[in-house]
This record gives C-alpha cells, sequence and structure tokens, in this order.
C-alpha cells in the first residue's frame, strides 16, 4: 500500500525533507479493529511535533484524522461492517492515517456525517473530541449550561478553537470570547459563532472591559499559554477554571492560588493510549457530532484543500502549520 512515513530523524528538528512517499505491506485486523481505506485525511500540529522529535530506528506513518471506508474487520468488532463510511482521529501510539489502508480501534471511531463529502469530514475529528472533551468533560460545562457565564478561547482561529467555538455557541448558553489577531481570522472566528473577537496581542482585560465583560469564568488556552499566562490569570474571575491543549516548557501553577482557578489539561489521545475503561466515549462523541453536522448545527471547519495524499502536498501542509498562520484545517484527499 502507498503510505508517507518519516524516515530520518534531524537534531534540529527541521525534517520536513524526510517525509517521503513509500510502499508498506498491507495491515491485517484482529480483536477490535477496523482495516480502514483512507479516503482523506487532515493535517495537525501533534504531525509537526511527532515528526520534529522523530528519532526511532524504524519509519512512522503519521497523521491523526481521516475518513475512509471499512474494508475488514477484527473478530472482536461489533459496532461497524464491511462497506460503513466512518471517520476518526487514530492513536498516537499506532500507525497514522497518511497511508491508503490503517487499523484503528472501532471504540474511537465512528460513522461519517452524511451531509458532507470525505474532505470535509476529514477535517473534524481530531479537533472536534479536542473540543468536545475540553468543554464537556474537563471543564464540566453541561449542554445548556452556562447561562449569565463567559468562556474566552485563546486561538480561536485554529482547528479546536473552529469547533470549539462552534460547539460552545450551539449547545451551551455561555457567552463566547475569541482571541484572533488579523481580519481574516477575526472574519473567521465570527463566522464561526463567538459573540466577541478580541486581539491576543493586546491586553485581554483591556479589551474585555471594554465589550462589557469585566472577567470571565472559564478559558481554553488553545496556544502559547505560556505567552499569554499572566493576561489569562488577570482575565478569570475567582473561582473560573482555566484548561490547554498546548506545550508550554513549563507552568508556574502558584499564581492560579488567590483566584483558586482550577487547571484543566486535555489531551485526546488519553483514552485511546491508556486504553481507558470508557475509551468507547470517543466513539460516542464522534457520533453526536456527526448528527449535528448531518441536522445543521455545526460546520466543517476546513480551511484549505491541499490536492491529494502525497508526501510534497503533506510537507507543504506541515509547512503552513508551523507558521502559526493557518486558519480552519488543512486537508487532503485521494492517493
Amino acid at each position: 500500500m502507498k503510505a508517507i512515513v518519516i524516515n530520518r530523524a534531524a537534531q534540529n528538528g527541521s525534517n520536513i525533507d524526510f517525509l517521503q512517499d513509500v510502499e508498506l505491506p498491507t495491515p491485517v485486523a484482529h480483536g477490535h479493529d477496523l482495516l480502514v481505506e483512507v479516503k482523506a485525511i487532515s493535517v495537525n500540529p501533534v504531525d509537526t511535533k511527532v515528526r520534529a522529535g522523530f528519532d526511532a530506528d524504524q519509519p512512522r506513518v503519521l497523521g491523526w484524522d481521516a475518513t475512509g471506508v471499512v474494508v475488514a474487520k477484527g473478530d472482536k468488532v461489533t459496532l461497524f461492517n464491511e462497506g460503513d463510511e466512518v471517520w476518526y482521529a487514530g492513536a498516537l501510539t499506532r500507525a497514522g492515517s497518511n497511508s491508503e489502508l490503517q487499523l484503528v480501534d472501532e471504540r474511537i471511531v465512528a460513522l461519517k456525517p452524511k451531509r458532507i463529502d470525505n474532505a470535509a469530514a476529514a477535517a473534524l475529528p481530531l479537533t472536534a473530541i479536542t473540543a468536545w472533551e475540553l468543554l464537556f468533560h474537563r471543564l464540566g460545562i453541561k449542554e445548556g449550561g452556562g447561562e449569565g457565564e463567559s468562556l474566552l478561547i485563546v486561538g480561536a482561529a485554529g482547528g479546536v478553537g473552529s469547533i470549539l467555538t462552534q460547539l460552545a455557541r450551539k449547545l451551551t448558553r455561555l457567552t463566547v470570547i475569541g482571541t484572533a489577531s488579523r481580519p481574516a481570522s477575526q472574519q473567521w472566528v465570527t463566522e464561526a459563532g463567538a459573540h466577541h473577537v478580541i486581539d491576543h496581542s493586546q491586553s485581554f482585560s483591556a479589551q474585555l472591559e471594554g465589550i462589557g465583560i469585566k472577567e470571565v469564568n472559564y478559558v481554553a488556552s488553545l496556544t502559547h499559554t505560556d505567552e499569554h499566562y499572566q493576561a489569562i490569570v488577570e482575565a478569570l474571575a475567582p473561582q473560573g477554571k482555566l484548561a490547554l491543549i498546548d506545550d508550554p516548557q513549563s507552568l508556574d501553577a502558584l499564581p492560579l492560588k488567590k483566584k483558586s482557578i482550577s487547571l484543566h489539561w486535555e489531551f485526546m489521545f488519553t483514552r485511546s493510549m491508556f486504553g481507558t475503561h470508557d475509551m468507547i466515549e470517543q466513539h460516542h462523541l464522534l457520533t453526536r457530532v456527526a448528527s449535528l453536522i448531518d441536522d445543521g448545527t455545526l460546520v466543517s471547519t476546513l480551511g484549505e484543500h491541499y490536492g491529494k495524499i502525497n508526501a510534497e502536498n503533506i510537507r507543504k501542509a506541515h509547512r503552513l502549520l508551523e507558521t502559526g498562520r493557518s486558519v480552519g484545517k488543512i486537508v487532503l484527499e485521494g492517493f
């Protein structure tokens, strides 16, 4: 089968050119595994991080977002049949979706939305899982809840921010404030449903005061948390909640004490990485998101379509992601 692998390490992490087209053996499904013929993928920051840190002896297939068709299944599979159209983000500990065929555990897979095509759907699984878990599982906000409360989303124009903004606006009563620094990204966040958009290169508190919000109850920090940390703490109300997904080199929790702010990490691979008892929650939430797509509540966050799935186009996508200037998700489709 065709696949794109990272096959060499580089000490400085600048190994984009080491993403190469190769032929690999066809994997075989066992147990709870589905063998999926991949139709479309999207590229996420995790792809660039794993690539930059690659130091193994064996080539590795990256990619953690896909839509495809089930072509075979293991003997313990009960949720799907051959021919089902599915979507998923996969597991960080296994071979990724940058290949014609991929093995994935059925418990983190769902039927693809019917209303949108493969490319539009491929933009969503990883970010939708991350956003859903952050909002409802980590911050503990209830669907339909949040009346009189506010959520600040730092980095709202990115992949996670784009769907988190929609979920918060459509499924809760929170006042949603997104941050974006450029006109194009600010427009994107507004169209995703944010009540207000502020510039993360300027003072958070001053801008919040300017829109009549003294302080926020929740913050979802999706990027550059270390740069914005002091501003986030200042903007949060006493007994507020901070959730983050990025990787600051260090984070001093002591400034949170005075306000009794709670700190929450969201990492969507935790359930699959540790085989948690509730791993199937990702099947359930992707099923719910698919239904929300099909009834028109949510829309795809596809930003740019980069053409076929090959090393050249994936390298191009990695380069754009590493500028920090992408809006929405980058998608590739077909081999």
